[in-house]
């Protein structure tokens, strides 16, 4: 792990708050030695909420790699990653993930993800947020489509 990696990381998020009143995290994606994405907390100055740092990054360096995975990348932000971001990161496939503050030290702040973790561990049926499955004539349309679809990218 390469601390100056971490400290630009830390330093974006830092401006980003300084600058543009957006949230206190940064993340910067890192190949063979050298950055390729970089991403900030947008949320609140895009009216975004899937803008978060380590998103945001990703959506940078897979644009940059033109790839939709990344192998071979680091990932340093400056906060361990809420649910939505893992996923994210688990979806991309870096080789690492380095964090600077932790989820308890965003909690302490009012950045509490604690409520997503534990509706996670819920069954669908107990979550607050109403899912419910809906059958409708061919609803497995897609996914059959894609079995016999000759030219697609396996992902």
């Amino acid at each position: 792990m390469d601390v100056k990696f971490m400290d630009m990381a830390v330093q974006l998020a830092k401006d980003n708050v300084l600058a543009k009143g957006g949230g206190p995290f940064g993340a910067v994606i890192v190949k063979d030695g050298k950055i390729i994405g970089k991403g900030c907390n947008n949320v609140t100055t895009t009216n975004d909420p899937t803008a978060h740092a380590e998103v945001q990054a990703i959506r940078d360096a897979c644009k940059n790699l033109n790839s939709f995975q990344l192998d071979d990348c680091e990932v340093y932000t400056s906060c361990e990653p809420c649910p939505m971001c893992i996923g994210a990161l688990y979806w991309a496939r870096p080789k690492a993930v380095y964090y600077a503050c932790t989820k308890e030290d965003a909690a302490s702040i009012g950045f509490d993800d604690q409520f997503i973790y534990e509706e996670l561990e819920l069954p669908i049926h107990q979550r607050s947020l109403q899912m419910k499955k809906l059958d409708t004539p061919n609803y497995d349309l897609p996914f059959r489509t894609w079995e016999t679809f000759s030219d697609k990218v396996e992902y």
